[in-house]
Order: C-alpha cells, then sequence, then structure tokens
C-alpha cells in the first residue's frame, strides 16, 4: 500500500516538475524570440531549478532531465549568435555566473562553455578544466552525476583529439583524457556516496537505483575509447592505471563490477592482451563480493573471439603468455577470496579450459595444467553434491571431449580421471556415459591395453559400483542401458597386432570381472566374441614361432575364455554360457584343437545336465548342442561317438514327447554331414529315425488317452520330410518302400476318427506329397529313385 502511494506521488512530482519546464521554457523561448538575452536567461534559470528536486528516482529524474536538455539545446543555439544577443562569449561566460541558484548555474555555465571552446578564443584545455573543476559545486549524488553527465555530452566533439579542430596551440589529446578521467573519477565517487544516503534497510532500492545511473558513469570509458589519440601506449600507461586505481579504490562492488566489466567492453582486444597482466592484477584487489569470475569469463570469452576472427594475431597471446596470466591471476583471485563457493572456482576453470581450447587448442599441457588445479581446489572435500558444482565440473570435463573428438587425446590428460573421482555415483555415470557417446560419435579407435586401462578407469562408474551403491537400487532400464553401452565399447577396442590386442582383452577382462555377477551377462560376450575374433586371425598358430614365444595364441585365448564363461554360472545364466561355450568350441574346430573343442563341449553338457532345468530352455540348449556337433570335422570317431551318444541320450529324455521327437530326428544328422570327408552312416540315420516315428506315435496314443483325440500328424510329416532329405543324399538304409509304408501311414492317421483336423497339418502334408510328384516328373536320376513311390 505504502508502496503504491509512493509511485502516485512520485507521478504527481515529475507531472508538476515537467509542468514547471514546460511554463518557464514557453517564456524562454519568447525571450530568444526577441533576443532578450537578460529574460532568456531568468527564465532558463528558473527552467533548470526543477531540477533540483530530491523527490524523484533517477527513473523519473532522467524524464525530466530530458526536458531541460531539449530545451537547453535551443538556449545553446541562441548562444552562438553573438549579433542576436549582443554579447562576447568571454563575457556570457562571466555573465551566467552570477545566476542565484548553483545547480542552474552550472548547467547554463557548461552550455555556455560549450560555445566558448567552439568559437577558439580560449584554449579548450582551460575551458574543460575550469567546467570539470566548477562542477564540484554539486554533490548530491543524483544531482551531481546529471550535470556531470551533460558536461560529457556537450564537450565530446569539442576534446583537443588526434586530427581534432581544437587540437593544437597547447592543446593536446592528453588534455582531452586528462578531463574525461577527471570527470570520471568525480562521477564514480559521486556515484559510490549513494550508498550512503540512504538506511541500510533500503538497501534493495538503493542498489536498483544506482544500477538505473551506472551508464551515467560508464558513458566517460566509452568516451574515452572513442578518443583517437589514445593508443596503446597511452593507454597502457595512462589510462588503464588510472582508471583501474579508481575502480580498486572506491571500494564499492557494484561499481568495481560494473566499470571492470565496461573496461573489458570498450577498450579493443588488442589493448587487453597487451596489457593483460595491469588489468588482471586489479581482480584479487576487488572487494570479496564482486562477480570475479564472470569479470575474467568476459575478459576471456573476449579475448577468444580475438583469437577466432584473427588468426594471424595468435603468436602475439604466445608472446605475451596469456595462459600463464590468465592462469596465475584466477589462482590468486581463488586464494584472496577464501569464501568464494566451489561453484565459483569451477567456472572460472571452466572459462579458462574454454579459453585455452580456443586459442592453445593443440597445448594438451595446458588442458591438463588447468584439470590439476581444479584438482586441487576440490581436494580434501567430500564428493560434490552441489547440482551446480557439479554442473560445471561435466561442462569442464566435457570440453576436451567436445574439442579433440578423439577420446585417445583425452586419455593422455593425467588428471582427467582425478576430477572425475570427485563425481558423485549418478554424475559418475553421466559423464562415463558422454565418453562412451563421443567414441561412438566419432568412431574413435583405442587401440593400446593402457589406454584402454585409462579408458576403463574413466568409465567405472557403470562397470561396477561405486561408494557402496548397489545395482538393486538402480532402474532396470537404466540400468540395461548403461551395460549394453558397455557392451558396445568393449566391440570397437581393436588393435592389429595380436599381442597388443591379446593385452586388450585381459584388461577389459580385469576391469569387467570386478563388475558384481549382475552386469557379466552384458559384458562377457562382447569380451568373448572379441576374443575369438581374435582367435580366427590366428588359426594355425599354437605354440611357439620359430623358437620365439609368441605370447597371443589360440590355446592361451581359449584358455583366458574358458575362465571368464564359466564365470557366468555364478550369475547365474546357464543358457548364456552355454551359447559362448559352443562358440569356443566351434572356434577350437576351426583351428583343430581337438582336445580344447572336446572340453568346450565337455562343459556345455555339464551346463545342460546341472543347471538348465526349465523344459523350454533344454529343448532349445540341446537343439543348439546338436547343430555345434553337426559341424565339428575335429573329432575322432572315440570322441564323437562320446559327445553323439549324450546328445541323443539327452534328446530322448526331453519333458514333451513331441519335443522328444524333433531333437531325436534332428540327431540323426550327426551321423550323415554331407561333406566330402564327413561321417556317412546310414544304418544310425534310420536308427534315430525309426526311434523318433515310435516316440510321435507314443505321442499320438498318449494325446488319445488324456484328451480323446489324438492330435494332429505333424510329427509324422515332419519325420516323412526327414527321410525325403536323407533318400535324396543317397544313404542306402533308406529305401522307397520304407517312405510308402510311412505315407501310408500318415493318411490312415488322417482318415482315423480320434484325429484331430488341422488345416496347416493337412497343407503340410499335401506341399510334401507335390513335392514328391514334382521329382517324380522331373525324370533324370532322382525321377527314377522316386518312381516306385506312389502318392
Amino acid at each position: 500500500m505504502l508502496a503504491t502511494e509512493g509511485m502516485e506521488d512520485e507521478e504527481k512530482w515529475l507531472a508538476e516538475g515537467i509542468a514547471a519546464i514546460q511554463h518557464n521554457a514557453f517564456y524562454m523561448s519568447r525571450a530568444l524570440d526577441s533576443d532578450n538575452l537578460r529574460e532568456a536567461l531568468k527564465y532558463s534559470a528558473l527552467l533548470l531549478s526543477e531540477l533540483r528536486t530530491s523527490k524523484l528516482s533517477p527513473h523519473k529524474y532522467y524524464e525530466l532531465y530530458m526536458r531541460a536538455f531539449d530545451e537547453l539545446r535551443k538556449l545553446e543555439m541562441f548562444f552562438r549568435e553573438e549579433d542576436r544577443h549582443g554579447c562576447s562569449v568571454i563575457d556570457l561566460y562571466e555573465l551566467v555566473q552570477h545566476a542565484g541558484n548553483i545547480l542552474p548555474r552550472l548547467y547554463l555555465l557548461c552550455t555556455v562553455g560549450s560555445v566558448y571552446i567552439k568559437s577558439k578564443e580560449a584554449p579548450a584545455k582551460d575551458i574543460l578544466k575550469d567546467l570539470v573543476e566548477m562542477c564540484r559545486g554539486i554533490q548530491h549524488p543524483t544531482r551531481g552525476l546529471f550535470l556531470r553527465s551533460y558536461l560529457a555530452q556537450i564537450s565530446r566533439d569539442k576534446l583537443p583529439d588526434l586530427g581534432s579542430e581544437y587540437e593544437g596551440e597547447g592543446d593536446t589529446v592528453m588534455d582531452a583524457v586528462d578531463f574525461v578521467l577527471q570527470n570520471f573519477t568525480e562521477m564514480n565517487k559521486l556515484w559510490v556516496r549513494m550508498q550512503h544516503n540512504e538506511p541500510v534497510r533500503l538497501k534493495e532500492k538503493l542498489d536498483k537505483e544506482r544500477s538505473e545511473l551506472r551508464d551515467l558513469v560508464g558513458k566517460n570509458l566509452h568516451v574515452l575509447s572513442q578518443i583517437e589519440g589514445v593508443d596503446l601506449e597511452m593507454y597502457k600507461d595512462v589510462v588503464l592505471p588510472r582508471v583501474l586505481e579508481q575502480v580498486v579504490n572506491c571500494k564499492d562492488e557494484i561499481a568495481q563490477y560494473y566499470l571492470m566489466d565496461c573496461i573489458i567492453q570498450v577498450f579493443p582486444d588488442e589493448y587487453h592482451l597487451q596489457t593483460l597482466e595491469t588489468l588482471l592484477g586489479a581482480c584479487p584487489q576487488l572487494q570479496p563480493a564482486v562477480d570475479v569470475k564472470t569479470v575474467l569469463s568476459r575478459l576471456m570469452e573476449r579475448l577468444s573471439n580475438y583469437a577466432d576472427s584473427s588468426p594471424e594475431v595468435l603468436p602475439d597471446f604466445l608472446q605475451v603468455e596469456a595462459f600463464a596470466k590468465l592462469s596465475s591471476a584466477i589462482g590468486k583471485v581463488i586464494e584472496a577470496q577464501v569464501d568464494m563457493p566451489v561453484v565459483g572456482a569451477i567456472s572460472l576453470y571452466v572459462s579458462l579450459l574454454t579459453f585455452t581450447l580456443r586459442v592453445h587448442p593443440d597445448r594438451l599441457d595446458y588442458v591438463d595444467q588447468i584439470l590439476g588445479a581444479c584438482v586441487k581446489k576440490l581436494s580434501g572435500k567430500a564428493k560434490l553434491e552441489d547440482s551446480k558444482a557439479t554442473k560445471q565440473v561435466v561442462a569442464l570435463l566435457s570440453a576436451p571431449l567436445e574439442k579433440y573428438t578423439d577420446i585417445v587425446t583425452v586419455l593422455t590428460l593425467s588428471n582427467y580421471p582425478r576430477v572425475m573421482d570427485h563425481l558423485d555415483a549418478g554424475t559418475n555415470k553421466i559423464m562415463a556415459t558422454i565418453i562412451i557417446e563421443s567414441i561412438m560419435k566419432n568412431d574413435t579407435c583405442v587401440s593400446t591395453a593402457d589406454k584402454v586401462e585409462v579408458l576403463f578407469e574413466l568409465i567405472k562408474g557403470l562397470i561396477k559400483e561405486l561408494d557402496g551403491t548397489a545395482t538393486d537400487e538402480l532402474d532396470e532400464e537404466d540400468f540395461k542401458e548403461e551395460q549394453n553401452s558397455v557392451a558396445r565399447l568393449i566391440h570397437v577396442l581393436y588393435n592389429d597386432e595380436p599381442e597388443e590386442m591379446l593385452k586388450i582383452i585381459c584388461t577389459v577382462r580385469k576391469h569387467i570381472m570386478a563388475g558384481g555377477p549382475k552386469r557379466l551377462t552384458f559384458t562377457v560376450p562382447p569380451l568373448s566374441f572379441s576374443a575369438l575374433k581374435l582367435v580366427r586371425r590366428l588359426q594355425g598358430q599354437d605354440g611357439d614361432v620359430a623358437g620365439e614365444e609368441v605370447p597371443a595364441t589360440p590355446k592361451k585365448i581359449f584358455k583366458l575364455l574358458n575362465e571368464t564363461i564359466e564365470a557366468l554360472s555364478s550369475v547365474p545364466s546357464p543358457e548364456l554360457a552355454l551359447r559362448l561355450y559352443l562358440q569356443c568350441a566351434e572356434a577350437a574346430n576351426d583351428c583343430e584343437l581337438e582336445p580344447i573343442a572336446y572340453e568346450f563341449f565337455t562343459q556345455a553338457f555339464v551346463l545342460y545336465e546341472e543347471e538348465v532345468a526349465d523344459s523350454k530352455a533344454q529343448v532349445t540348449a540341446i537343439h543348439l548342442i546338436i547343430g555345434t556337433l553337426q559341424k565339428m570335422t575335429v573329432f575322432g570317431v572315440e570322441n564323437r561317438d562320446t559327445l553323439t551318444h549324450k546328445a541323443t541320450g539327452y534328446s530322448a529324455k526331453l519333458l514333451k514327447k513331441p519335443d522328444q521327437c524333433r531333437a531325436v530326428y534332428a540327431c540323426s544328422h550327426l551321423f550323415w554331414v554331407d561333406d566330402q570327408d564327413g561321417i556317412k552312416d546310414g544304418e544310425r540315420v534310420l536308427l534315430c529315425l525309426k526311434r523318433s516315428l515310435r516316440i510321435a506315435n507314443a505321442a499320438q496314443q498318449q494325446a488319445n488317452v488324456t484328451r480323446g483325440s489324438s492330435g494332429p500328424v505333424t510329427l509324422f510329416v515332419e519325420i516323412l520330410n526327414k527321410y525325403l532329405y536323407f533318400f535324396e543324399k543317397g544313404n542306402p538304409q533308406i529305401t522307397s518302400s520304407a517312405i510308402q509304408s510311412l505315407i501310408e501311414l500318415i493318411k490312415t492317421e488322417m482318415q482315423s476318427d480320434t484325429t484331430t483336423p488341422d488345416k496347416a497339418s493337412d497343407a503340410f502334408f499335401s506341399s510334401t506329397l507335390r513335392y514328391v510328384q514334382f521329382q517324380k516328373q522331373k525324370g533324370g536320376l532322382m525321377g527314377e529313385k522316386y518312381g516306385p513311390i506312389k502318392v
């Protein structure tokens, strides 16, 4: 309520002030039109007296000031025309000093002073010095700031600058610089003094008002930057030291932050680069509450943009040792501001790293130095819990990945993993995921065991529990996604040299084995296939070559694989382990290592016997075993007989009769391998097929007893197709009469009242008969073979 009333009062006071200015401006204009100097001065002084008010906020005071400023422009034009008012500019300069009140007097003095300088009847430096000194008469902050702003405005085009009409005859660029610097110093003092004019309880309101006035002070620095005669030498020796002296000595955080930012924004990049030490030297002297990190960040951003836009200046950065100076300044600021939060310090390092990656991308030692400084700042502290600080650390770690796009480069940074150690478990995982995504996106090849070691240290948040975080606490989908990313990473690790590749595999194995049983189902398969790829490359090697020891041999890798897959039994994940054992057996077969292949099959059978309990899993497993065993060519008669006997035995012991039937007829392929040197044991093939027929018949009878119908004849049709396969392959035990009998059996079963009609089975049988008919009609040897069969 009080705030609303205050705003209404302020609007009323502003309206009254504007009305008074308009009233006096009317009479002043009449006096100007009639060339009446005395009346014009009288009403202009009355008009300017309205600027004496202390009731308005800076924002409202500015509106009032602009109304008065517009009228002063008319008055200045009148003063220039001596023939109209009949008074010399020197006399006029004396005359306006007799105005009754000091504020209107000084505004009029500045206005006449502008005309006086333009007339060149006196040196510009003397008039400017007189004006800037006289303005000290106003010590009220708001009124004083606007008065001096007016002085800066009307004098900016009349400074004795290089090439200016006001230069010469004793007027130099130095005079212009002295004038602007003096005006700046006085304005800054007035601006800083504002904080002492109100009670502490109104600090927020006061800070807002000061913020509204800051551009009046900063305008002086802009004027300085526009003076042509201010070259690098003058800026370095005069301008910057004097400005910084004022900034440091004012001891006001609002002024220090704004003015440091002004310096960085208004002066040329080249000047900043050449005076870096001086500018940075002021930073540790600023008040602790000043946001130095933003000041330094903006400076580094400007210098980075300068380097990007002008590559030819890069040697200058090295010459002035920009990185060393920035790094030292940041260290001193952090040391000086003992209460600076961790997030502030890290954000400074992020800015320095960004600067380094843009200006010195080839200097990895600089990058590592920054990371090392960050480690030093974080050392002795617990894991980061501040979300803002954590975000900054992630930005710090992500920057090199984005710049170099090659994780191998990042892996050479010794302090990179040390920074990651300070992240909490959740953020560590996020960072690890970013690293893996970078590798995948850029097709990076990590090709040495040493680099893989460093890489897996970086991503350890994904491959093992950190800080006692249990995997049970993780979201299942998130956990799977994390582990799948690790699996993808394992697949891309590669080296052309077998010895180094084996070292990589051993390094990966060491890390994933420490990851707990739940992760092994995701990480062991890719590692196993990576090792099997290496085995294929080493096919034919089984030990020493030319008397020299070759560390990477298939035998050594198979031993490693056996130990690795064995770990899956603790998960437990027997089906996966069984599949991997069979893959290894196949690879050992290709390397002609019979004992090793037999050992892998033995392990597979042990798992089948002891661990695979689910009936569906047993069916899948036995078919995998049969399929793999069928491709084996390395086994001698004894070993092969043992394994095939086991396979057929387990096939006949499956829980469901249909599953038994299918597994047993699949075993028939173990005795007839269609290679040049393959096994062709027709009798045992027939034995398997007859056994499958008996099982199929038993299945029909069982169905008839339990459901009152014998079910479809699908199993018989499937067995018929096996008969036809071996018949065509030339198995002498499979005769046309046996096929004919089976066809008749199927037809009889289909016509039986107890058989359940089934369209799929009927279509399957019809298709099979059509195939037989097609072979009969084809002619040739095959046609003769199929001739006796009647369909």
